[in-house]
């Protein structure tokens, strides 16, 4: 883990849920482009997932080279169709579901106010 890795991960655990929302809300993610616009959906076991990264370079490992976009995780939430869930950084060591039903409530919340 690198000292930019571990500072940010310090930063994020004295985080309200809130403010980890926001903060997530805020990220660029970067994923595949397919030939028509849209999302390269992946069917799993446990249901259909997009496979997303923290970076083009983590995209590039994953994906060699290819066609790619990025868009932020709140718009990202915004474009996926029902029931598709949102796999960050697959394969790598922190890997994770994206929390796409609380990042929809907390921009709900963000446009009544």
């Amino acid at each position: 883990m690198s000292l930019h890795d571990l500072v940010r991960k310090e930063a994020a655990a004295r985080m309200s849920h809130s403010e980890r929302l926001a903060t997530m809300r805020s990220a660029r993610l970067y994923f595949q482009r397919p030939e028509k616009p849209g999302f390269l959906v992946s069917e799993t076991d446990e249901g259909p997932v997009v496979p997303v990264f923290t970076s083009w370079a983590r995209l590039g490992l994953f994906a060699g080279p290819c066609e790619w976009a990025s868009t932020t995780a709140a718009d990202l939430v915004e474009l996926l169709p029902e029931g598709v869930r949102v796999l960050v950084d697959p394969l790598g060591p922190g890997a994770f579901l994206l929390d796409t039903e609380a990042l929809r409530a907390s921009g709900t919340e963000r446009e009544a106010r």
